[in-house]
């Protein structure tokens, strides 16, 4: 039979062609009493669904369920998407992508899938986080950002705090993020990229935000935000224990949180708790004290005024000291590299 031809399917039932729909008309005039079967469009909702039978081997999660199916396209019979990868092994990346590449093609009706691989190509993911507000926690994401940009990383930070999002002001940044192809552009200030809620609404205007939309706030996050290549991507998180820490818990796997504290014990009582979210840790002397920050009213004042303590004075003790804590959550990191993923929460 000639290639590309319809095929027949005989038997002891009415004969039927199957092929594309001209080349059922066109060997129409040889098939008499058989009927034609031309197969049915493929829509996107096939497509998602079938996806869903992939998943994260490392999140135990589907692809679909994580929003990592981006520019999903059909033209005809042919199918192209994105694998829009956070943080994923290399080896995950290449399960998955043959994975997905394998049920889209099963579907009926599908003659071809072009799976691209995309996403963030960040190498390390560091929440900073704290039990109780008013700590100092944003002060130190921010200095600690710079402290890691300082040390030669390319660095971004994203303020998750969007009850309280103060990293523009910390950092001095009043510009707006652009966009390029549906993709936001984080704005760059300090040699960091830097994207915030607190960008995109009115000073003045409350955030009213329950579980859900915090949870769409940090994938849209990183999915959609061109962040291009980090060694660092630092989360400045909400106070307390709530949706937004839960939620990147289930997006990403972290490298590791830091937890800020003051020497009250109702503030180190909260943040007992907070590890306890992240991390489910029994024993609080498994987690190592990185750094000593002093209370000092000029810490305060640079971060009020856009310029951080570590760019502001550099030669001061109080960068001094943020510098070394860059450099032990560098040690950490690489200590926690080797070892299994954090637990995941949820």
């Amino acid at each position: 039979m000639a290639q590309g031809a319809p095929k027949f399917v005989g038997g002891n039932h009415p004969l039927f062609v199957t092929g594309r729909g001209r080349e059922c008309k066109d060997w129409g005039a040889k098939t008499r009493g058989a009927r034609c079967i031309v197969p049915g469009m493929v829509t996107e909702q096939a497509v998602l669904d079938a996806l869903r039978a992939v998943s994260d081997p490392e999140q135990q999660r589907d692809i679909v369920s994580l929003g990592l199916i981006h520019d999903l396209s059909i033209a005809d019979s042919q199918v192209t998407f994105t694998l829009a990868f956070t943080t994923q092994s290399p080896g995950s990346k290449a399960t998955m992508h043959s994975m997905a590449s394998r049920v889209v093609g099963k579907i009926p009706g599908v003659s071809k899938v072009q799976v691209k691989m995309g996403g963030t190509p960040v190498k390390h993911t560091i929440a900073v986080s704290s039990g109780k507000g008013g700590v100092g926690k944003s002060t130190v994401s921010v200095n600690l950002a710079v402290a890691l940009r300082q040390s030669g990383a390319t660095v971004g930070i994203i303020d998750s705090d969007v009850y309280g999002p103060d990293i523009p002001l910390m950092l001095g940044s009043r510009g707006r993020p652009g966009m390029f192809e549906n993709r936001i552009i984080p704005v760059e200030v300090h040699g960091l990229k830097m994207m915030s809620i607190g960008l995109l609404v009115n000073d003045r205007e409350p955030l009213v935000w329950r579980g859900p939309m915090i949870h769409s706030f940090i994938q849209q996050m990183l999915k959609d935000v061109m962040w291009g290549a980090l060694d660092y991507l630092v989360f400045d998180m909400p106070p307390g224990t709530g949706d937004a820490q839960l939620s990147l818990s289930q997006v990403i796997p972290l490298s590791g949180v830091v937890m800020v504290t003051t020497p009250q014990e109702v503030a180190l009582l909260d943040v007992r708790k907070a590890i306890g979210m992240f991390q489910r840790l029994v024993s609080e002397y498994n987690v190592p004290l990185l750094a000593q920050v002093p209370l000092d009213p000029e810490t305060r004042l640079a971060g009020d005024e856009g310029t951080p303590i570590t760019l502001r004075r550099p030669d001061s003790p109080q960068a001094k000291t943020f510098r070394e804590l860059a450099s032990a959550v560098r040690r950490r990191v690489d200590e926690l590299a080797v070892l299994k993923p954090l637990p995941k929460i949820g």
